[in-house]
Formats: structure tokens, C-alpha cells, sequence
């Protein structure tokens, strides 16, 4: 039977009618797509045959006060691998396996990766890749690169820092002035066709990268080195678990030498020798308490050199005038505690000044009784030591401190002579250059300047010193005992001749306390009447004699004789020094052309200290110089051929 036509004609109105429908919406879609979205698919075609390839910036430079640079770099390259324009494979991998020495299982992977561009080596030596290119393989991409070198290599290494593979920072200056040192990176920019193959004969397009600014610093390099010199030596003669150093300028913070020792390879800082593990995870805990800067990230009890703060907030406060009379049986009794002074059987007798310069226990636990916990605490925060130091170096420590309602009688009294918390070094040589610099807190740090490429200053770094701890009397007051304590106390190790140096010892007790071992330390600023430097230094489980005054003085004694010339303070001997110490100019005679007997006989009355070399009989050369003038008691040096 057939169907109406009045229902085929309703049948092909609306088949008519969906494919009207249809071609409507398929008309809209490809002109939305020819139209509105032309310029976007047009860059995404455009990605499809642009390949790009980075250009590392070259890192800008850190230097030393005096422009010696201790972080430059090396012009070095990478190389890389584009799998679709390799025409011969094997030959790529036989000539990178030899000249990058690299593992033939490496490579190979490297090479049959199918991606844009496989990096398989970087930080290649520009002749190694000048070998390459002579080979002119296809899909063999060279680029130019730049590697960090630390001229120095372990000085400074945990100040200075690191940079990874990317070429920022992780450690150190390095990392906290990424922002500056890094630069802009650049790009080259070739074309493809569908397989990926370049093509030929169109210019590549290139964006060329911008390097970094220069940081310049505070350090000098020479200090620095005296000061490392000297904290090994008392490190391998104690034979110490560890030890840091610090040397700074008390008038602005800027820090001249900061050391830790052990230390290790700027170059090479991945580097674990022996202590390396089968579990990545261990090893890279074993890396980090390497690169650890104790001076920053650590926190101690201070000991003694605390005293320092004690008394200068009695003074402030006058709770306790220089005259005031204390007695030391050796010992003060506490709530129920009976808490001792280092000597047994006390002091005796002495006023304020004399328990200073004795390091008296009792005396500062009486000081402290008087101040009250929350004049203690006041001076805790004045002088800095319940915050960071505001440093520019990463991973600062903060100290590890009772809250007031648990500190009672026998806290207080602990706390006076610097136990039962905790501080970093640099709070505490922080604390140390506000008692005498004239009360000021400064921020202690490294970068002083940005430059850019030419030399030229873009930015001066400023730092905030506006706080005050004391007034600049009791600080006047406090230089003055603290030099007594050097000249007349437990400090004479430090003493050197022709200058005024104050200080204070230390020998803290580590936790647990039934362990029997110490931290020696010691806290010394020169000259005392107007301070331009101001170290310290902690020998960590020195063995045998652990005392501050005999292990840590000298090691500020050694660095002083050394660097107060150098930047020169010029010495005012006294009388003590010429009888002493043997201070006293002798002129050098001309020994040249003499038979090495008869120099010695010449000699002879003058207080010299003669070190011959050379295997003649006749001197060619000496040291110092005809004519020189030096202390009694001083090298001189011949040689004899």
C-alpha cells in the first residue's frame, strides 16, 4: 500500500531541514576558525616548524672588596642530539661515546630518544667540541655555554656557594643574589619541515642572551685566607671536630672572613669521597651537612663570651657601678642549687671590673639577680638575639630561647653566664659589636654593590643600623674593661704587641653535660679605643686542654698579627711590648758576597732568626732587604749558592 505524499514530503522537509541545519553551523565553525581563531592557529602551525634552542646567559661575577673576583666563568658549550637529521646514527654515537667519554648505553638512549632535542653533554671544553664539528655530523647541534669556576676553590665555600647544571644558585651569595648574577637567557630560533628535518638555506633568527650583573662584596680575600690558615692549624693541632670563624667590621656589619672547617670544593662540591653511600637519599644528607654554614645554621650556648651582653645591660641599666665589691667562694648558692665558678676555689675578694676580667661566675649571676627576668629579656631583644640577624645569606638559624614564665632564680642565673639557651655565632658577634661600637645593632652582611657589565654601580645595597642596644657611654665603659681583660685577664693569649685588642673567653660545656665536651671560643675586637675589626672563633671538641683562653685567644692573636698591618692599623708600642715581647727595630746589614760563616758571625749579637737555603757557601740574595728595618726576634732569610 503506498504511503501518502503529503509524508514523504514531511520526510525530506526535515531531512532538508538537518543538513540545512548542519552546513549552517559547519559555515559558522570554519569561518569562527578562519577568522577569529586565523592568528592563533596560524602560531601554532608556526610552532609546528619552529625549533628553539636556549642560550645561557653568562652569570655575572661576585668579587672580593678590592674587585678580586671569586666566582667568573668559562666559555664552554653543549651538545645536542635532533633525532629526525641524524643520517647516521651509529657514527654519532661511536664519535660522542670517544670524545665526550660517555657510556655507549648512554648515548645510544640519548640518541633513539624522538624528541626535538636531546642534550647529551654540557659544560664540553670548546676544543673537545671544535673535534666534533670537524666530524660535521648530521642532527649534531653545538652550542656555546658558560661553566662557574670558583678561582679559590674551597675559600669561602659555604659564603660563596654554588650554582647547578641550570646555572642558578643553591647555596650561598649565589643563591640569595640569583636575581642579579643570572641574567637573560637567549634563544636561536630554526625552521622545519613535517619530518622535523631543518631547513636549509633560511637564516636562523637569534635572540641574544643578556648577561648578569656583578655582586661585590665585603669579604677580602686576603682575610679571609689568614683567617682560614689559622682556624686550621688550632683545628689539626687540637685535633678538633670542627670550627668556624668570623671577622667583621663592628662600625657598619660588613663582613670581612667567615670560615667553617671542614669545608670542601667549590668546583667540585657533589664530591664525597669516602663517605659515599649506595642510597642517593644518604648522600644527599651527607651533601647538606657539608655545605652547612654553622656560622648561620646552627645554634650553641655561648658560654662566657655572653658575658659580655651581662654586663653591659648592669651597666646600662645601674644596677652595678665599676667599684661595686663582689666575694667568689667558688661557687653561688641559688633557690636549691648550688652553681660553681670555674675556679674551684673562687676569686675572693674583687670589685665589678676584676670579676670581668676573671670571668667570674658569681659576679655575673649577682648582675643578673639585680637586673630582674624582664630587664634580662629587654637587653635579650636590644642586642638582637631574639630574631634573625637579617644576613644576606640563605638558611639563618633563629636562637633557641626559655619562655619568660620558665625562667626562674636558676635559669636566670644560668643565662647570665651563657647557658640554658641557645644562639647562632653571628648573633652573638652581632650582640658583640653593638657593646663596643657605641651601642649601635647593625646588619651584618656581604654584598655591598651591584655593577653592571661595564663596571658601572646600578645599585648601592643598604642595610638597616638604627637600632641601639646601650647608649654610647656604657660602651665606652665596656671597650675599656674588655681591653683589661686581654692586657690584665683571662684574654692574654691575645694580646699583641704595639695594639689595643678587648675580648672574651669562652668554654661552653655541650649537652648533655656528662659528655665532657666542649666548645673553646673567644670574641676580640681591635684596636680597643676604636674598633675596625671584631672576630670570633669556636673550636669545636678540641682535645685535651679545652679552655677558650688557650685554645681560641691565640687564633685571634695569629689572625691580628697578620691583618691589623694589612689594613693599615700601624702598631703604638709600650714599654710591656719592648720588654715583653722583644719589639724593637734592628737595620739589616748587606751580607751579599759574604762566605755564610761570616754572616753568621756578623750576626751574632743581633736578635734575628737565621734560616739558610741553598747548598753554596757564598750568599747571593737575602731577605729582607739591605737597610730593611724589623722587630727584634724576626725571620732572615739568606741565600747561598
Amino acid at each position: 500500500m503506498l504511503r501518502p505524499k503529503t509524508h514523504n514530503r514531511k520526510r525530506t522537509f526535515l531531512i532538508c531541514t538537518v543538513y540545512g541545519t548542519l552546513l549552517f553551523l559547519l559555515i559558522i565553525r570554519v569561518g569562527h576558525i578562519m577568522i577569529i581563531q586565523a592568528d592563533f592557529l596560524q602560531e601554532k602551525a608556526e610552532d609546528l616548524h619552529n625549533r628553539e634552542r636556549v642560550i645561557k646567559a653568562e652569570r655575572g661575577n661576585i668579587l672580593d672588596r678590592n674587585g678580586v673576583p671569586i666566582a667568573v666563568n668559562k666559555s664552554v658549550t653543549s651538545v645536542s642530539v635532533i633525532h629526525n637529521q641524524m643520517t647516521d646514527k651509529e657514527k654519532v654515537i661511536q664519535v660522542l661515546c670517544d670524545k665526550l667519554e660517555l657510556d655507549r648505553a648512554y648515548v645510544e638512549k640519548k640518541v633513539n630518544n624522538r624528541v626535538a632535542l636531546e642534550r647529551i653533554k654540557t659544560n664540553v671544553d670548546k676544543a673537545i667540541a671544535d673535534e666534533i664539528r670537524a666530524f660535521d655530523l648530521d642532527g649534531v647541534v653545538i652550542d656555546e655555554d658558560h661553566k662557574r669556576i670558583y678561582p679559590f676553590s674551597n675559600l669561602a665555600s659555604h659564603v660563596v656557594g654554588f650554582v647547578g647544571k641550570d646555572n642558578q644558585g643553591i647555596i650561598g651569595l649565589e643563591v640569595k643574589y640569583d636575581k642579579y648574577l643570572k641574567g637573560e637567557v637567549g634563544k636561536i630560533l630554526t625552521q622545519t619541515n613535517a619530518k622535523g628535518i631543518e631547513l636549509e638555506n633560511i637564516a636562523e633568527s637569534r635572540k641574544e642572551p643578556v648577561p648578569g650583573f656583578h655582586l661585590v662584596t665585603s669579604m677580602d680575600v686576603n682575610i679571609q685566607k689568614y683567617a682560614e690558615q689559622a682556624l686550621e692549624k688550632v683545628l689539626i693541632s687540637k685535633n678538633a671536630k670542627r670550627g668556624s670563624i668570623i671577622l667583621m667590621n663592628p662600625q657598619n656589619g660588613e663582613i670581612y672572613a667567615m670560615a667553617n672547617k671542614p669545608d670542601f670544593d667549590l668546583n667540585d662540591p657533589f664530591f664525597l669521597g669516602d663517605l659515599e653511600t649506595n642510597s642517593s637519599e644518604e648522600n644527599q644528607k651527607l651533601l647538606n651537612g657539608i655545605w652547612r654554614n654553622y656560622c648561620i645554621n646552627d645554634t650553641y650556648e655561648p658560654g662566657s663570651t655572653f658575658k659580655v651582653v651581662t654586663a653591659s645591660a648592669g651597666l646600662e641599666e645601674k644596677v652595678v657601678a665599676l667599684d661595686d665589691r663582689f666575694h667568689c667562694p667558688g661557687y653561688s648558692i641559688v633557690a636549691d642549687r648550688r652553681i660553681r665558678c670555674h675556679k674551684a676555689g673562687g676569686h675572693g675578694s674583687e670589685n665589678f671590673v676584676e670579676g670581668v676580667r676573671n670571668s667570674c661566675n658569681p659576679v655575673f649571676m649577682a648582675v643578673a639577680e639585680r637586673l630582674g627576668v624582664d630587664n634580662f629579656l629587654k637587653y635579650f631583644k636590644q642586642f638582637g638575639l631574639m630574631t634573625k640577624t637579617g644576613i644576606d645569606l640563605p638558611g639563618e638559624a633563629v636562637s633557641i630561647m626559655h619562655k619568660k614564665d620558665k625562667i626562674g632564680p636558676v635559669e636566670l642565673a644560668t643565662m647570665s653566664f651563657g647557658q640554658s639557651f641557645q644562639i647562632t655565632p653571628l648573633q652573638l658577634i652581632r650582640a658583640g659589636a653593638s657593646v663596643i661600637n657605641g651601642g649601635k645593632l647593625v646588619t651584618p652582611h656581604f654584598g655591598v654593590e651591584i655593577l653592571n657589565q661595564d663596571g658601572d654601580v646600578e645599585e648601592v645595597l643598604t642595610y638597616d643600623h638604627s637600632k641601639r642596644a646601650i647608649s654610647e657611654a656604657t660602651s665606652e665603659t665596656m671597650a675599656q674593661i674588655l681591653e683589661s681583660v686581654v692586657s690584665q685577664g683571662t684574654g692574654r693569649r691575645c694580646y699583641v704587641p704595639g695594639y689595643k685588642v678587648g675580648g672574651k673567653t669562652a668554654t661552653s660545656e655541650k649537652l648533655p653535660r656528662s659528655s665532657n665536651k666542649y666548645i673553646s671560643s673567644f670574641l676580640g675586637f681591635a684596636p680597643a679605643d676604636n674598633p675596625s675589626v671584631i672576630a670570633l672563633v669556636l673550636v669545636d671538641e678540641p682535645v685535651g686542654i679545652y679552655y677558650g683562653g688557650t685554645v681560641a685567644a691565640p687564633v685571634i692573636r695569629e689572625v691580628y698579627e697578620n691583618i691589623l698591618p694589612y689594613m693599615g692599623i700601624n702598631p703604638k708600642y709600650e714599654q710591656r711590648d719592648f720588654d715583653e715581647f722583644k719589639i724593637g727595630e734592628i737595620t739589616i746589614p748587606n751580607l751579599t758576597g759574604l762566605n755564610t760563616n761570616e754572616a753568621k758571625k756578623l750576626l751574632k749579637d743581633l736578635e734575628l732568626e737565621i734560616v739558610s737555603l741553598g747548598e753554596g757557601e757564598t750568599i747571593i740574595e737575602q731577605f729582607p732587604l739591605p737597610n730593611d728595618k724589623v722587630n727584634r726576634g724576626s725571620k732572615l732569610i739568606l741565600f747561598a749558592d
